[in-house]
C-alpha cells in the first residue's frame, strides 16, 4: 500500500487520548482497479478501524466462489465495512459499526472464521455449542485441505468488494 497521508497524535474517540494514527492511502489490484484503503490505530487502548473503497463507482452486488481445493484458498478477497460474508452452514460475517474492509484472499477468510470460532469452543460452557464449535472447525479444517467443497458469499450494497477470479459468479443486487 503506498500511503498518501498520515495524521499521527489525533484523539481517539475509544479512549479520548491523543493517541490515534489515521492513515490513507492506496493500491492498485489486478483485474480490480484502484482501491483507497483508510485505517484508524491507537497506539493505548488498541482500537482499530479500517475501510475500503473502490476508486470507480461500482452497482451492488454479490459475489460466489465454489472452493473446491487448497488453490482457490489463494484467491484474492476484497470486503468493505458495508459487507456481508457468508459461508451457508458455518458462518455469516454482517455489517456493523465494528465491521472492517481489508483486502485478504480465501484462506485469510476462513481463518478468520477459524479464529472465532475457536473463541466460542473455549469460552462457553454449553457444551452442545462447544459440540457445534468443534464440527465446523473439522470441516473449516476439511475444506483448507482440499477434502471437501463449500461456498465463499460476499453482498456489498456499495459494490466495494469482490472475489478476483474467474471462477466467481458476480450478480448484481437490488
Amino acid at each position: 500500500m503506498e500511503t498518501t497521508a498520515l495524521l499521527e497524535n489525533q484523539e481517539c474517540p475509544i479512549c479520548h487520548k491523543k493517541t490515534l494514527t489515521l492513515r490513507e492511502g492506496y493500491m492498485e489490484i489486478p483485474y480490480f482497479g484502484k482501491v483507497y484503503i483508510y485505517s484508524m490505530d491507537c497506539s493505548n487502548c488498541k482500537f482499530h478501524k479500517a475501510d475500503i473503497e473502490i476508486a470507480e463507482k461500482r452497482d451492488p452486488s454479490r459475489y460466489t466462489l465454489e472452493i473446491e481445493s487448497e488453490d482457490d484458498l489463494k484467491i484474492r478477497v476484497i470486503k468493505s465495512s458495508n459487507a456481508t460474508v457468508k459461508i451457508p452452514r458455518i458462518a455469516t460475517i454482517t455489517p456493523g459499526p465494528a465491521s472492517n474492509g481489508y483486502v485478504t484472499n480465501v484462506e485469510g477468510i476462513l481463518n478468520r472464521i477459524k479464529t472465532q470460532t475457536e473463541n466460542i469452543k473455549d469460552n462457553t460452557d454449553d457444551e452442545e455449542e462447544k459440540k457445534k464449535a468443534k464440527n465446523m472447525l473439522k470441516k473449516i479444517q476439511r475444506v483448507m485441505w482440499g477434502r471437501e467443497k463449500i461456498k465463499l458469499i460476499i453482498e456489498d450494497p456499495t459494490g466495494n468488494s469482490a472475489i478476483i477470479s474467474e471462477k466467481a459468479k458476480i450478480e448484481k443486487i437490488k
